[in-house]
């Protein structure tokens, strides 16, 4: 991918990036930021779907442990998502498994762009509690166009950062991927081997943790594993 082409993927992956960006916690908050929803249209973007899905499905074991409530810090999964599953669909084309090594650069970029996206995440507010400040007498006594102006302004500078974050990480990590694809001489079943145990460890210790802490948690775990075994069984 080189000279006009970098930039024809990239301003639809960040605009991507952007609107997944808005999901995580400003609007509309429908799920389109889970890292299997999110990572499936990163790929599809590049013309790789299938290669962003099982991105996708290894960093959504990993997202499991997080849980973003209120104002605590967490991963942004959404728009690292978006990345990391064009950055796994490098090389390859729709309806095709990613390459071994551009299924691991994709799992890691991923998990570097989601801490990075935390981390942008607090500075955001940060900006945001700064803005509203010199504001609190007129959001106090309800004041419509300043309550108004606060949400515009919040979820624009959400849209730009979560925009910025997936078109400065997806660059360097095409080229990366772009390279790893023509070095990488471990086998690939054992490469794909190696990444799902370690994200399944992870996702393993998140549910059993989930078993201790929320009820219902198991019986609900049992039901989506049976209608899962069924719908695999009645596809075969």
């Amino acid at each position: 991918m080189v000279g006009a082409t970098w930039a024809l993927d990239v301003l639809p992956l960040s605009l991507l990036a952007g609107v997944i960006g808005l999901d995580v916690v400003s609007f509309p908050q429908a799920m389109i930021s889970r890292p299997i929803v999110a990572a499936t249209l990163g790929g599809a973007m590049v013309g790789a779907p299938v290669a962003g899905l099982v991105c996708g499905a290894a960093l959504e074991c990993l997202a499991l442990e997080a849980l973003p409530v209120g104002a605590s810090r967490y991963p942004e999964w959404g728009s690292a998502s978006v990345v990391a599953g064009a950055v796994a669909a490098t090389g390859v084309t729709a309806g095709t498994m990613p390459l071994p090594g551009a299924f691991a650069v994709g799992v890691a970029v991923g998990i570097a762009t989601a801490w990075i996206g935390g981390l942008t995440m607090i500075r955001q507010r940060q900006i945001i509690a700064a803005f509203a400040r010199p504001r609190l007498g007129q959001l106090a006594a309800g004041n419509r166009n300043t309550v108004v102006g606060l949400q515009v302004f919040g979820m624009t500078l959400d849209l730009v950062r979560a925009a910025l974050l997936g078109a400065l990480s997806f660059i360097p990590g095409h080229v990366l991927a772009d390279g790893v694809n023509g070095r990488w001489s471990v086998p690939e079943d054992l490469s794909r081997a190696i990444v799902v145990t370690c994200v399944a460890a992870v996702a393993a210790a998140s549910v059993w943790k989930d078993f201790h802490t929320i009820s219902g948690t198991r019986q609900l775990f049992l039901l989506s594993l049976a209608v899962g075994t069924l719908m695999v069984v009645l596809r075969a």
